[in-house]
Protein backbone atom coordinates (compact mmCIF):
# COMPACT_ATOMS: atom_id res chain seq x y z
CA UNK A 1 0.00 0.00 0.00
CA UNK A 2 2.60 2.27 0.34
CA UNK A 3 4.00 1.90 -2.95
CA UNK A 4 2.53 4.37 -5.52
CA UNK A 5 -0.12 3.24 -7.51
CA UNK A 6 1.31 2.59 -11.17
CA UNK A 7 -0.61 3.30 -14.83
CA UNK A 8 -3.48 0.83 -15.05
CA UNK A 9 -2.51 0.83 -19.02
CA UNK A 10 0.32 -1.41 -18.00
CA UNK A 11 -1.73 -4.40 -16.88
CA UNK A 12 -3.88 -6.58 -17.90
CA UNK A 13 -6.57 -7.08 -15.03
CA UNK A 14 -10.06 -6.27 -14.95
CA UNK A 15 -11.53 -3.11 -13.93
CA UNK A 16 -15.54 -3.22 -14.09
CA UNK A 17 -18.65 -5.13 -13.58
CA UNK A 18 -19.36 -6.52 -17.11
CA UNK A 19 -22.53 -8.39 -15.86
CA UNK A 20 -23.84 -10.95 -13.04
CA UNK A 21 -25.17 -13.95 -12.96
CA UNK A 22 -28.93 -15.19 -10.77
CA UNK A 23 -29.84 -18.32 -9.93
CA UNK A 24 -31.20 -18.86 -6.05
CA UNK A 25 -28.70 -17.62 -3.25
CA UNK A 26 -24.94 -18.41 -4.75
CA UNK A 27 -22.48 -18.96 -1.97
CA UNK A 28 -18.95 -20.50 -3.62
CA UNK A 29 -17.66 -20.96 -7.13
CA UNK A 30 -14.83 -22.48 -8.51
CA UNK A 31 -13.42 -22.50 -12.57
CA UNK A 32 -12.20 -25.90 -14.29
CA UNK A 33 -9.16 -26.39 -14.74
CA UNK A 34 -9.24 -23.76 -18.77
CA UNK A 35 -11.72 -21.58 -17.52
CA UNK A 36 -14.39 -22.83 -19.85
CA UNK A 37 -17.21 -24.20 -16.85
CA UNK A 38 -17.86 -22.52 -13.54
CA UNK A 39 -19.31 -24.62 -10.82
CA UNK A 40 -21.36 -22.48 -8.16
CA UNK A 41 -23.42 -23.97 -5.05
CA UNK A 42 -26.77 -22.57 -4.38
CA UNK A 43 -27.62 -22.69 -0.90
CA UNK A 44 -30.81 -23.23 1.06
CA UNK A 45 -32.94 -20.27 2.20
CA UNK A 46 -32.81 -21.19 5.56
CA UNK A 47 -29.07 -21.25 5.56
CA UNK A 48 -28.15 -17.41 5.03
CA UNK A 49 -29.53 -14.26 7.44
CA UNK A 50 -31.63 -12.02 4.40
CA UNK A 51 -33.76 -8.91 4.99
CA UNK A 52 -37.49 -9.43 4.66
CA UNK A 53 -37.25 -7.94 1.07
CA UNK A 54 -35.54 -11.00 -0.32
CA UNK A 55 -37.52 -11.98 -3.43
CA UNK A 56 -37.34 -15.61 -3.30
CA UNK A 57 -39.26 -16.41 -6.24
CA UNK A 58 -36.92 -14.83 -8.52
CA UNK A 59 -33.83 -16.85 -7.20
CA UNK A 60 -36.59 -20.24 -8.14
CA UNK A 61 -34.33 -22.81 -6.05
CA UNK A 62 -35.22 -24.13 -2.81
CA UNK A 63 -32.82 -26.61 -2.19
CA UNK A 64 -29.05 -27.24 -2.28
CA UNK A 65 -27.51 -27.63 -5.16
CA UNK A 66 -24.97 -27.37 -7.32
CA UNK A 67 -25.06 -25.14 -10.60
CA UNK A 68 -22.70 -25.93 -13.42
CA UNK A 69 -22.63 -21.98 -16.07
CA UNK A 70 -21.09 -22.76 -19.18
CA UNK A 71 -18.99 -19.44 -18.87
CA UNK A 72 -18.73 -18.91 -22.27
CA UNK A 73 -22.16 -18.45 -23.20
CA UNK A 74 -23.03 -17.33 -19.60
CA UNK A 75 -25.78 -20.34 -19.72
CA UNK A 76 -26.86 -23.21 -17.32
CA UNK A 77 -24.73 -26.83 -18.46
CA UNK A 78 -26.29 -28.96 -15.92
CA UNK A 79 -27.83 -28.53 -12.30
CA UNK A 80 -26.71 -31.29 -9.67
CA UNK A 81 -29.15 -31.80 -7.15
CA UNK A 82 -28.17 -34.14 -4.19
CA UNK A 83 -32.08 -35.29 -2.04
CA UNK A 84 -29.46 -36.17 0.45
CA UNK A 85 -28.38 -32.90 0.99
CA UNK A 86 -29.85 -31.32 3.90
CA UNK A 87 -27.41 -28.72 4.82
CA UNK A 88 -25.64 -25.90 3.29
CA UNK A 89 -22.60 -26.22 1.04
CA UNK A 90 -19.48 -24.82 2.23
CA UNK A 91 -17.05 -25.80 -0.97
CA UNK A 92 -16.96 -26.75 -4.51
CA UNK A 93 -14.04 -28.11 -6.13
CA UNK A 94 -13.12 -29.62 -9.71
CA UNK A 95 -10.74 -32.44 -10.74
CA UNK A 96 -7.81 -31.64 -12.65
CA UNK A 97 -9.10 -33.77 -15.73
CA UNK A 98 -12.96 -31.88 -15.44
CA UNK A 99 -15.16 -35.04 -15.18
CA UNK A 100 -15.67 -34.64 -11.22
CA UNK A 101 -16.87 -32.41 -8.83
CA UNK A 102 -16.45 -32.22 -5.06
CA UNK A 103 -18.66 -30.93 -2.70
CA UNK A 104 -18.64 -30.58 0.83
CA UNK A 105 -21.64 -29.29 2.95
CA UNK A 106 -22.10 -28.74 6.69
CA UNK A 107 -24.20 -31.93 7.17
CA UNK A 108 -20.54 -33.29 7.61
CA UNK A 109 -21.05 -34.74 4.21
CA UNK A 110 -18.44 -35.26 1.11
CA UNK A 111 -20.29 -35.73 -2.02
CA UNK A 112 -18.03 -37.12 -5.69
CA UNK A 113 -20.46 -35.96 -8.82
CA UNK A 114 -20.08 -37.21 -12.28
CA UNK A 115 -20.17 -33.87 -14.39
CA UNK A 116 -21.04 -35.46 -17.64
CA UNK A 117 -24.11 -38.01 -16.44
CA UNK A 118 -24.83 -35.52 -13.30
CA UNK A 119 -25.05 -39.15 -10.64
CA UNK A 120 -23.21 -39.31 -7.51
CA UNK A 121 -20.15 -41.17 -7.41
CA UNK A 122 -20.04 -41.29 -4.07
CA UNK A 123 -21.01 -40.38 -0.78
CA UNK A 124 -19.00 -39.75 2.64
CA UNK A 125 -19.80 -38.53 5.84
CA UNK A 126 -16.81 -37.39 8.08
CA UNK A 127 -16.89 -36.72 12.23
CA UNK A 128 -16.42 -33.16 12.12
CA UNK A 129 -18.00 -30.49 9.09
CA UNK A 130 -15.64 -29.93 6.56
CA UNK A 131 -15.48 -25.95 5.67
CA UNK A 132 -12.83 -27.17 2.28
CA UNK A 133 -12.21 -30.00 0.39
CA UNK A 134 -9.89 -30.24 -2.26
CA UNK A 135 -9.63 -33.19 -4.71
CA UNK A 136 -5.65 -34.48 -4.96
CA UNK A 137 -4.12 -32.68 -8.18
CA UNK A 138 -3.25 -36.00 -9.56
CA UNK A 139 -5.02 -38.73 -11.85
CA UNK A 140 -6.84 -40.14 -8.11
CA UNK A 141 -9.97 -38.87 -7.83
CA UNK A 142 -10.28 -41.26 -4.21
CA UNK A 143 -8.62 -39.17 -2.34
CA UNK A 144 -9.11 -35.47 -1.05
CA UNK A 145 -8.17 -33.34 1.86
CA UNK A 146 -10.53 -31.89 4.42
CA UNK A 147 -10.29 -28.94 6.47
CA UNK A 148 -12.75 -29.84 9.54
CA UNK A 149 -14.51 -27.07 11.33
CA UNK A 150 -13.33 -28.70 14.95
CA UNK A 151 -10.24 -30.96 13.96
CA UNK A 152 -6.97 -31.41 12.19
CA UNK A 153 -6.92 -31.36 8.13
CA UNK A 154 -7.21 -35.16 6.92
CA UNK A 155 -6.59 -36.75 4.27
CA UNK A 156 -10.30 -38.80 2.98
CA UNK A 157 -10.24 -42.23 1.02
CA UNK A 158 -13.58 -41.52 -0.79
CA UNK A 159 -13.97 -45.33 -1.98
CA UNK A 160 -13.84 -46.27 1.65
CA UNK A 161 -14.17 -43.61 3.84
CA UNK A 162 -11.15 -44.26 5.74
CA UNK A 163 -9.46 -40.82 7.05
CA UNK A 164 -5.78 -39.83 7.81
CA UNK A 165 -5.39 -36.75 10.27
CA UNK A 166 -2.30 -34.97 9.37
CA UNK A 167 -0.23 -33.34 12.03
CA UNK A 168 -0.87 -29.15 12.75
CA UNK A 169 2.24 -29.16 15.02
CA UNK A 170 5.72 -30.50 15.57
CA UNK A 171 4.69 -32.05 18.69
CA UNK A 172 1.64 -33.96 17.41
CA UNK A 173 4.28 -36.01 14.74
CA UNK A 174 5.93 -37.07 18.25
CA UNK A 175 2.98 -37.57 20.67
CA UNK A 176 0.34 -38.18 18.05
CA UNK A 177 -2.03 -35.92 20.08
CA UNK A 178 -3.92 -32.74 19.56
CA UNK A 179 -2.98 -29.82 21.86
CA UNK A 180 -4.64 -29.72 25.53
CA UNK A 181 -7.86 -27.62 25.43
CA UNK A 182 -9.64 -25.71 27.83
CA UNK A 183 -12.98 -26.57 26.98
CA UNK A 184 -15.37 -29.15 25.25
CA UNK A 185 -17.91 -29.05 22.74
CA UNK A 186 -21.24 -31.28 23.67
CA UNK A 187 -20.44 -34.28 21.79
CA UNK A 188 -17.34 -34.04 23.89
CA UNK A 189 -15.01 -33.13 21.14
CA UNK A 190 -11.99 -30.63 21.70
CA UNK A 191 -12.67 -27.47 20.42
CA UNK A 192 -9.73 -26.48 17.76
CA UNK A 193 -9.13 -23.39 15.35
CA UNK A 194 -9.82 -24.28 12.04
CA UNK A 195 -6.60 -25.11 9.86
CA UNK A 196 -5.63 -24.16 6.41
CA UNK A 197 -4.32 -26.40 4.38
CA UNK A 198 -3.21 -27.39 0.48
CA UNK A 199 -1.50 -30.23 -1.72
CA UNK A 200 1.30 -28.83 -3.39
CA UNK A 201 1.58 -28.59 -7.52
CA UNK A 202 1.70 -32.60 -8.16
CA UNK A 203 -0.09 -33.98 -4.30
CA UNK A 204 2.84 -35.49 -3.03
CA UNK A 205 3.12 -33.16 -0.04
CA UNK A 206 0.93 -31.23 1.86
CA UNK A 207 1.16 -27.34 3.09
CA UNK A 208 -0.68 -26.84 6.87
CA UNK A 209 -1.00 -23.45 8.37
CA UNK A 210 -1.97 -24.03 12.16
CA UNK A 211 -2.32 -21.39 14.49
CA UNK A 212 0.69 -20.95 15.92
CA UNK A 213 1.54 -19.04 12.66
CA UNK A 214 3.53 -21.80 10.68
CA UNK A 215 3.60 -23.41 8.16
CA UNK A 216 4.34 -27.29 7.86
CA UNK A 217 5.48 -28.95 4.94
CA UNK A 218 3.79 -33.31 5.56
CA UNK A 219 4.19 -35.93 4.50
CA UNK A 220 0.59 -37.13 4.17
CA UNK A 221 1.27 -40.76 3.20
CA UNK A 222 4.16 -41.35 6.28
CA UNK A 223 1.89 -38.75 8.29
CA UNK A 224 4.90 -36.90 8.93
CA UNK A 225 6.18 -33.29 9.51
CA UNK A 226 8.93 -32.75 7.15
CA UNK A 227 9.49 -28.89 7.36
CA UNK A 228 8.11 -26.38 8.75
CA UNK A 229 8.49 -22.09 8.25
CA UNK A 230 7.60 -19.68 10.79
CA UNK A 231 5.40 -16.54 9.94
CA UNK A 232 6.29 -13.30 11.94
CA UNK A 233 3.95 -11.88 14.26
CA UNK A 234 2.68 -15.82 14.80
CA UNK A 235 -1.02 -15.28 13.70
CA UNK A 236 -3.38 -17.52 12.87
CA UNK A 237 -3.34 -18.88 9.24
CA UNK A 238 -6.60 -18.70 7.58
CA UNK A 239 -6.05 -19.26 3.84
CA UNK A 240 -3.38 -20.88 2.29
CA UNK A 241 -2.86 -21.41 -1.23
CA UNK A 242 -0.51 -22.22 -4.22
CA UNK A 243 -0.45 -20.28 -7.80
CA UNK A 244 -1.16 -22.51 -10.65
CA UNK A 245 2.14 -22.76 -12.04
CA UNK A 246 3.31 -23.79 -8.46
CA UNK A 247 6.29 -21.40 -7.95
CA UNK A 248 4.67 -19.50 -5.39
CA UNK A 249 2.64 -20.03 -1.91
CA UNK A 250 0.18 -17.25 -0.85
CA UNK A 251 -1.14 -17.33 3.16
CA UNK A 252 -3.69 -15.43 4.52
CA UNK A 253 -3.53 -14.59 8.13
CA UNK A 254 -5.62 -12.88 11.55
CA UNK A 255 -2.56 -10.35 11.55
CA UNK A 256 -4.21 -9.04 7.89
CA UNK A 257 -1.33 -9.79 6.25
CA UNK A 258 -1.08 -11.53 2.68
CA UNK A 259 2.40 -13.40 2.22
CA UNK A 260 3.70 -14.37 -0.53
CA UNK A 261 6.55 -17.26 -0.55
CA UNK A 262 9.05 -18.41 -3.05
CA UNK A 263 8.85 -22.38 -3.35
CA UNK A 264 12.17 -23.30 -3.22
CA UNK A 265 11.51 -26.86 -3.77
CA UNK A 266 11.42 -28.55 -7.26
CA UNK A 267 7.86 -29.06 -8.72
CA UNK A 268 8.35 -32.95 -8.36
CA UNK A 269 10.02 -35.04 -6.54
CA UNK A 270 9.88 -32.86 -3.86
CA UNK A 271 10.52 -35.88 -0.96
CA UNK A 272 13.36 -37.40 -2.15
CA UNK A 273 15.43 -32.95 -1.70
CA UNK A 274 14.01 -33.08 1.37
CA UNK A 275 15.45 -36.25 2.60
CA UNK A 276 18.28 -34.95 1.05
CA UNK A 277 18.09 -31.91 3.66
CA UNK A 278 17.48 -33.73 6.53
CA UNK A 279 20.59 -35.88 5.86
CA UNK A 280 22.67 -32.47 5.85
CA UNK A 281 21.12 -30.88 8.25
CA UNK A 282 23.51 -30.75 11.37
CA UNK A 283 21.06 -29.37 13.72
CA UNK A 284 20.71 -31.53 16.95
CA UNK A 285 17.16 -30.36 17.94
CA UNK A 286 14.22 -31.37 16.16
CA UNK A 287 12.37 -28.55 16.09
CA UNK A 288 15.44 -26.49 14.80
CA UNK A 289 16.20 -28.47 12.39
CA UNK A 290 12.91 -28.86 10.84
CA UNK A 291 12.77 -24.45 11.11
CA UNK A 292 16.67 -24.72 9.26
CA UNK A 293 15.04 -27.28 6.56
CA UNK A 294 12.04 -25.16 5.79
CA UNK A 295 14.06 -22.18 5.32
CA UNK A 296 15.28 -24.20 2.53
CA UNK A 297 11.90 -24.60 1.63
CA UNK A 298 10.14 -21.71 1.06
CA UNK A 299 11.29 -17.91 1.42
CA UNK A 300 9.43 -14.97 1.99
CA UNK A 301 9.01 -13.15 -1.32
CA UNK A 302 6.44 -10.25 -0.57
CA UNK A 303 3.56 -9.26 1.53
CA UNK A 304 0.77 -7.37 1.17
CA UNK A 305 -1.88 -5.27 3.24
CA UNK A 306 -3.77 -2.17 3.45
CA UNK A 307 -1.88 -0.06 5.96
CA UNK A 308 -4.63 2.69 6.26
CA UNK A 309 -7.97 1.05 6.78
CA UNK A 310 -6.33 -2.31 8.30
CA UNK A 311 -8.72 -4.18 6.72
CA UNK A 312 -8.92 -8.12 6.80
CA UNK A 313 -9.33 -10.52 3.94
CA UNK A 314 -12.08 -12.89 2.96
CA UNK A 315 -10.42 -14.69 0.15
CA UNK A 316 -7.39 -14.10 -1.17
CA UNK A 317 -5.67 -15.83 -4.89
CA UNK A 318 -3.66 -15.79 -7.21
CA UNK A 319 -4.37 -14.41 -11.06
CA UNK A 320 -4.44 -17.57 -13.63
CA UNK A 321 -0.40 -16.62 -14.63
CA UNK A 322 0.65 -15.34 -11.40
CA UNK A 323 1.42 -12.13 -12.38
CA UNK A 324 -1.21 -10.80 -9.92
CA UNK A 325 -2.62 -11.12 -6.41
CA UNK A 326 -5.80 -10.26 -5.49
CA UNK A 327 -7.87 -9.90 -2.01
CA UNK A 328 -11.30 -9.72 -1.23
CA UNK A 329 -12.32 -7.33 1.76
CA UNK A 330 -14.11 -8.98 4.75
CA UNK A 331 -15.32 -5.97 5.98
CA UNK A 332 -19.37 -6.17 5.98
CA UNK A 333 -21.50 -3.70 3.85
CA UNK A 334 -18.52 -3.08 1.09
CA UNK A 335 -17.97 -5.46 -2.23
CA UNK A 336 -14.19 -4.39 -2.19
CA UNK A 337 -11.39 -6.56 -3.98
CA UNK A 338 -7.84 -5.18 -4.50
CA UNK A 339 -4.87 -6.61 -7.08
CA UNK A 340 -1.55 -6.49 -6.76
CA UNK A 341 1.26 -7.01 -8.83
CA UNK A 342 4.22 -9.50 -7.79
CA UNK A 343 6.62 -6.35 -7.35
CA UNK A 344 4.18 -5.32 -4.14
CA UNK A 345 2.44 -2.61 -6.07
CA UNK A 346 -1.40 -1.94 -5.67
CA UNK A 347 -2.79 -1.63 -9.16
CA UNK A 348 -6.17 -1.40 -8.65
CA UNK A 349 -9.61 -1.64 -6.56
CA UNK A 350 -12.56 -2.61 -7.64
CA UNK A 351 -15.53 -1.33 -5.72
CA UNK A 352 -18.95 -2.93 -6.33
CA UNK A 353 -22.36 -3.06 -4.76
CA UNK A 354 -22.48 -2.01 -0.76
CA UNK A 355 -22.88 -5.96 -0.47
CA UNK A 356 -20.95 -8.12 1.43
CA UNK A 357 -18.18 -10.18 -0.29
CA UNK A 358 -17.90 -13.62 0.43
CA UNK A 359 -15.73 -15.66 -2.24
CA UNK A 360 -14.13 -14.81 -4.98
CA UNK A 361 -12.01 -16.82 -8.18
CA UNK A 362 -9.61 -15.30 -11.20
CA UNK A 363 -10.22 -17.40 -14.62
CA UNK A 364 -7.33 -19.28 -15.32
CA UNK A 365 -6.96 -17.97 -18.43
CA UNK A 366 -8.41 -14.45 -19.04
CA UNK A 367 -8.44 -11.22 -16.54
CA UNK A 368 -11.51 -12.17 -15.37
CA UNK A 369 -12.11 -11.83 -11.28
CA UNK A 370 -15.70 -13.84 -10.47
CA UNK A 371 -16.54 -12.51 -6.85
CA UNK A 372 -19.92 -14.16 -4.47
CA UNK A 373 -21.67 -11.12 -3.24
CA UNK A 374 -23.67 -12.33 0.58
CA UNK A 375 -27.14 -11.85 -1.36
CA UNK A 376 -26.07 -14.71 -3.50
CA UNK A 377 -25.30 -12.88 -6.75
CA UNK A 378 -22.34 -13.81 -8.94
CA UNK A 379 -20.54 -10.56 -10.36
CA UNK A 380 -18.54 -11.00 -13.37
CA UNK A 381 -15.48 -8.11 -13.19
CA UNK A 382 -13.62 -8.03 -16.86
CA UNK A 383 -11.43 -5.32 -18.26
CA UNK A 384 -12.57 -2.15 -19.63
CA UNK A 385 -11.71 -2.15 -23.23
CA UNK A 386 -11.81 1.11 -25.29
CA UNK A 387 -12.21 0.79 -29.14
CA UNK A 388 -9.14 1.55 -30.99
CA UNK A 389 -10.29 1.26 -35.04
CA UNK A 390 -6.64 2.35 -36.21
CA UNK A 391 -5.87 -1.16 -34.62
CA UNK A 392 -7.42 -3.01 -37.45
CA UNK A 393 -5.41 -0.73 -40.13
CA UNK A 394 -1.64 -0.25 -39.07
CA UNK A 395 -0.85 2.19 -41.68
CA UNK A 396 -3.40 4.30 -40.14
CA UNK A 397 -3.01 7.78 -38.68
CA UNK A 398 -5.72 9.32 -36.95
CA UNK A 399 -6.26 13.10 -37.12
CA UNK A 400 -7.28 15.31 -33.48
CA UNK A 401 -8.17 18.08 -36.45
CA UNK A 402 -8.51 18.28 -40.57
CA UNK A 403 -5.62 18.97 -42.13
CA UNK A 404 -5.19 19.45 -45.88
CA UNK A 405 -3.62 16.34 -48.09
CA UNK A 406 -1.70 16.12 -51.16
CA UNK A 407 -1.76 13.46 -52.95
CA UNK A 408 1.14 11.90 -54.73
CA UNK A 409 0.70 11.30 -58.81
CA UNK A 410 0.46 7.30 -58.57
CA UNK A 411 -1.03 6.96 -55.26
CA UNK A 412 -4.58 5.75 -56.99
CA UNK A 413 -2.63 3.62 -59.38
CA UNK A 414 -3.27 0.19 -59.67
CA UNK A 415 0.47 -0.98 -59.50
CA UNK A 416 2.31 1.98 -58.60
CA UNK A 417 5.78 1.41 -59.73
CA UNK A 418 7.35 2.24 -55.93
CA UNK A 419 5.60 -0.17 -53.91
CA UNK A 420 5.68 -3.65 -56.41
CA UNK A 421 5.50 -6.22 -53.98
CA UNK A 422 8.10 -8.23 -53.60
CA UNK A 423 8.47 -12.17 -54.39
CA UNK A 424 7.89 -14.27 -51.25
CA UNK A 425 10.92 -16.57 -50.15
CA UNK A 426 7.89 -19.35 -49.29
CA UNK A 427 8.89 -22.68 -50.76
CA UNK A 428 5.25 -23.81 -52.04
CA UNK A 429 6.13 -27.42 -52.48
CA UNK A 430 7.33 -27.89 -48.70
CA UNK A 431 4.42 -29.85 -46.86
CA UNK A 432 2.32 -28.30 -44.04
CA UNK A 433 1.76 -30.68 -41.08
CA UNK A 434 -1.78 -30.15 -39.98
CA UNK A 435 -2.35 -33.26 -37.61
CA UNK A 436 0.34 -32.29 -34.86
CA UNK A 437 -1.08 -30.69 -32.05
CA UNK A 438 1.58 -28.82 -30.40
CA UNK A 439 0.77 -28.37 -26.20
CA UNK A 440 -0.47 -24.65 -25.03
CA UNK A 441 1.93 -23.37 -22.71
CA UNK A 442 -0.57 -22.64 -19.97
CA UNK A 443 -1.68 -26.69 -19.51
CA UNK A 444 1.65 -28.23 -21.41
CA UNK A 445 1.84 -29.71 -17.29
CA UNK A 446 -1.24 -31.81 -18.15
CA UNK A 447 -1.04 -35.60 -18.70
CA UNK A 448 -4.39 -35.65 -19.20
CA UNK A 449 -5.11 -33.04 -21.62
CA UNK A 450 -6.71 -35.57 -24.05
CA UNK A 451 -9.37 -36.42 -22.30
CA UNK A 452 -9.91 -32.94 -20.60
CA UNK A 453 -13.83 -32.06 -20.33
CA UNK A 454 -13.71 -28.68 -21.93
CA UNK A 455 -18.07 -27.88 -22.68
CA UNK A 456 -20.92 -29.86 -21.91
CA UNK A 457 -23.96 -30.15 -24.00
CA UNK A 458 -26.56 -27.66 -23.53
CA UNK A 459 -30.32 -29.36 -22.92
CA UNK A 460 -32.98 -26.63 -24.25
CA UNK A 461 -35.74 -26.35 -21.29
CA UNK A 462 -39.52 -25.71 -22.57
CA UNK A 463 -40.79 -22.42 -21.19
CA UNK A 464 -43.70 -22.65 -18.60
CA UNK A 465 -45.93 -19.57 -18.83
CA UNK A 466 -46.09 -19.41 -14.89
CA UNK A 467 -42.72 -19.71 -14.76
CA UNK A 468 -42.38 -16.49 -16.96
CA UNK A 469 -44.98 -14.75 -15.22
CA UNK A 470 -42.58 -15.13 -12.07
CA UNK A 471 -39.09 -15.30 -13.30
CA UNK A 472 -37.83 -18.59 -12.10
CA UNK A 473 -34.84 -19.61 -13.20
CA UNK A 474 -31.55 -17.87 -13.85
CA UNK A 475 -30.76 -14.89 -15.81
CA UNK A 476 -27.93 -13.30 -16.78
CA UNK A 477 -27.58 -9.11 -17.14
CA UNK A 478 -25.18 -6.82 -18.51
CA UNK A 479 -24.55 -3.72 -16.17
CA UNK A 480 -23.21 -0.80 -16.26
CA UNK A 481 -19.09 -0.11 -15.95
CA UNK A 482 -18.78 2.26 -13.12
CA UNK A 483 -20.86 2.13 -10.46
CA UNK A 484 -20.94 1.45 -6.77
CA UNK A 485 -24.51 0.31 -6.64
CA UNK A 486 -26.06 -3.04 -7.76
CA UNK A 487 -26.42 -3.41 -11.64
CA UNK A 488 -29.92 -2.45 -11.99
CA UNK A 489 -29.26 0.81 -10.00
CA UNK A 490 -28.96 2.57 -13.78
CA UNK A 491 -31.96 0.77 -14.94
CA UNK A 492 -33.68 1.82 -11.90
CA UNK A 493 -32.91 5.69 -12.76
CA UNK A 494 -33.78 5.53 -16.35
CA UNK A 495 -37.17 4.04 -15.55
CA UNK A 496 -39.24 6.92 -13.46
CA UNK A 497 -36.07 8.43 -12.02
CA UNK A 498 -36.38 5.92 -8.69
CA UNK A 499 -32.95 5.42 -7.36
CA UNK A 500 -32.56 1.79 -5.60
CA UNK A 501 -31.44 1.40 -2.26
CA UNK A 502 -27.53 0.04 -2.72
CA UNK A 503 -27.21 -2.05 -0.05
CA UNK A 504 -30.44 -4.12 -0.64
CA UNK A 505 -30.10 -6.97 -3.67
CA UNK A 506 -30.54 -6.33 -7.46
CA UNK A 507 -33.15 -8.06 -7.70
CA UNK A 508 -35.29 -6.25 -5.22
CA UNK A 509 -38.23 -5.20 -7.00
CA UNK A 510 -37.61 -7.02 -10.03
CA UNK A 511 -40.41 -9.49 -10.73
CA UNK A 512 -41.56 -10.83 -14.29
CA UNK A 513 -39.82 -8.02 -16.33
CA UNK A 514 -36.76 -9.28 -16.92
CA UNK A 515 -38.61 -11.50 -19.33
CA UNK A 516 -40.56 -8.46 -21.28
CA UNK A 517 -37.74 -6.58 -21.53
CA UNK A 518 -36.12 -9.13 -23.18
CA UNK A 519 -39.30 -9.94 -25.61
CA UNK A 520 -39.11 -6.27 -26.30
CA UNK A 521 -35.56 -5.41 -27.03
CA UNK A 522 -36.07 -8.57 -29.36
CA UNK A 523 -38.87 -7.15 -30.97
CA UNK A 524 -37.60 -3.56 -31.71
CA UNK A 525 -34.30 -4.78 -33.26
CA UNK A 526 -36.51 -7.62 -35.45
CA UNK A 527 -38.36 -4.62 -36.70
CA UNK A 528 -35.19 -2.53 -37.22
CA UNK A 529 -33.78 -5.44 -39.34
CA UNK A 530 -37.20 -5.28 -41.29
CA UNK A 531 -36.92 -1.84 -42.55
CA UNK A 532 -33.38 -1.73 -43.11
CA UNK A 533 -34.39 -5.24 -45.54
Amino acid sequence: MNAPIIDPLQGDFPEVIEEYLEHGVMKCIAFNRRGTLLAEVVQQPGDLFLTEKTDWNAAGCADGSCIIWDFETRGIAKELQDKDCVAAITSVCWSKDGHCILVSAADKSLTLWDVVNGEKITRTTLQQTPLQARLHPGSSKSLCLACPLSSAPMIVDLNTGSTTVLPVSVSDTAAGLLPPSRNKFSDGSPPFTPTAACFNKYGDLVYVGNSKGEILIVDHKNKQVRAVVSISGGSVIKNIIFSRNGQYLLTNSNDRTIRIYENLLPLKDGLKVLDELTTSCEEVDEAEKLKAIGSKCLALFRDFQDSITKVHWKVPCFSGDGEWVVGGSASKGEHKIYIWDRAGHLVKILEGPKEALIDLAWHPVHPIVVSVSLTGLVYIWAKDYTENWSAFAPDFKELEENEEYVEREDEFDLMPETEKVKDTDVNEDDEVDIMTVENESDFSDSDMSHGELCFLPAVPCPDVAEQQDKCVGSTSKLADSNHSGSPLSEEAGQNGGQAMNHASSPVEGHGGNTVEKKAKAIGERDGVAGREG
